[in-house]
């Protein structure tokens, strides 16, 4: 079997749907299946020479197709329809990442009237979180829902959600809505084995970090995430330890991080803040390791790869219930939930810094145990290559 995955930009600030792309590749390729990625980036993007998908376990390679670049907002490349339309029928499976963008509506019109199915996994892009919070977009994709979206949802082959609680949510954001719904879970790969020696390299990179109680937050900086919320209930609570340490990881893309550093500066925390901006590699799951806790205030995630990853590594997990994988989470004891407010970011902090060690124990070992059962990407790929079988 060959799949190709479509997706707008490969770029790794990008977040959730290009790493779950990276995610399910290998595992998919263990099962025998050729990976292709297309990609609206320009073939001189800086990031493409880093985008590896090769594993040592499989002798099939993946190839990356940029057929950029890409203009607007909509990320329209002229060059993306008559490439599909060229080389579509060498795949058995089209899977579209991510909607609200050109790519998928390319897919639609490429494929139309041909037997070549395709999938759409649209990454929480649907729920109405967005309606509500930003109703002058939502008003802006109404006047292109009908001829764009809701055509592209309605003819794949499936709709693939990560979760029950994506599936139900989009179902809320548009009443004009008919699609072929399926539920796969979604996940990560284990992590580095060595995480003694990967959280030292990471603490001798940031010193000031050393005998720290840290609290990691590892995302993209923005609104959705509840940065802000994050911070003062940070600096609400920051009194209870001297030790205590909040470490904000991510690309800043919304150019919100000096307001935050201002916030923090106000509240008289911005000492105990440390902004190593965006953690790649060994890095990143160093400060994984490094961390006495992962936290997640967001008001939107229709999965959170990032909390997979931190229950991968053994991290107890501090997370709002719009974490859309949060009801699992909590059934396990992995971690700590509560509401996207500044009073329930306050409680997740406060619950666990008034956990005994063995309250706090007990909830850690939980953590991987929870990651293997629920978020392995391993059953992720069996489900996927099953959807995709059973529906052809």
């Amino acid at each position: 079997m060959k799949i190709l995955h479509v997706i707008s930009s490969i770029d790794p600030k990008g977040g959730g749907p290009i790493e779950g792309v990276k995610q399910l590749n290998v595992p998919v390729r263990e099962h025998g299946v050729q990976i292709d990625v297309l990609t609206c980036d320009p073939p001189n993007a800086p990031y493409l020479n880093a985008f590896d998908l090769l594993t040592t376990t499989t002798t099939t390679t993946t190839t990356v197709y940029a057929i950029g670049p890409a203009y607007l907002g909509y990320a329209y490349a002229p060059k993306l329809l008559p490439w599909l339309k060229a080389h579509a029928h060498n795949y058995d499976a089209i899977i579209v990442n991510g909607i609200w963008q050109y790519h998928g509506f390319a897919v639609w019109r490429a494929l139309a009237g041909t037997k070549i199915p395709y999938y759409v996994f649209t990454h929480g892009m649907l729920d109405p979180w967005f309606k509500h919070t930003y109703p002058l977009k939502h008003l802006k994709k109404w006047l292109y829902w009908p001829w764009a979206e809701y055509k592209v949802l309605r003819d794949a082959r499936r709709v693939i959600f990560t979760c029950e609680d994506e599936k139900l949510l989009a179902r809320e954001s548009f009443w004009l809505y008919k699609t072929n719904e399926a539920v796969t879970s979604y996940g990560v790969s284990n992590p580095p084995a060595n995480g003694d020696m990967l959280a030292t390299e990471f603490l001798n990179q940031y010193p000031q970090l050393q005998g720290k109680r840290l609290a990691l937050y590892l995302s993209r900086i923005h609104v959705k995430k509840g940065c802000d919320l994050l911070i003062e209930a940070f600096a609400k609570v920051a009194k209870l330890d001297n030790s205590l340490h909040l470490l904000m990881a991510g690309p800043d893309q919304i150019g919100w991080v000096p307001k935050l550093q201002a916030q923090a500066e106000a509240l008289g925390i911005a000492d105990r803040i440390t902004w190593p901006g965006m953690l790649q590699g060994e890095l990143k799951w160093g400060a994984f390791y490094a961390a006495e806790v992962f936290v997640l205030p967001s008001h939107q995630e229709n999965f959170g790869i990032v909390v997979a990853e931190a229950l991968a590594c053994g991290k107890p997990v501090l997370i709002s219930n719009k974490v859309n994988i949060w009801r699992e989470i909590d059934a396990d004891g992995a971690g700590l939930v509560a509401d996207d407010t500044l009073t329930g970011t306050i409680e997740l902090f406060q619950r666990w810094l008034t956990m005994d060690l063995f309250e706090f124990t007990k909830m850690k070992e939980k953590t991987i145990p929870c990651f293997q059962n629920r978020f392995h990407v391993q059953k992720a790929a069996e489900q996927l290559l099953e959807i995709i079988r059973e529906s052809k």
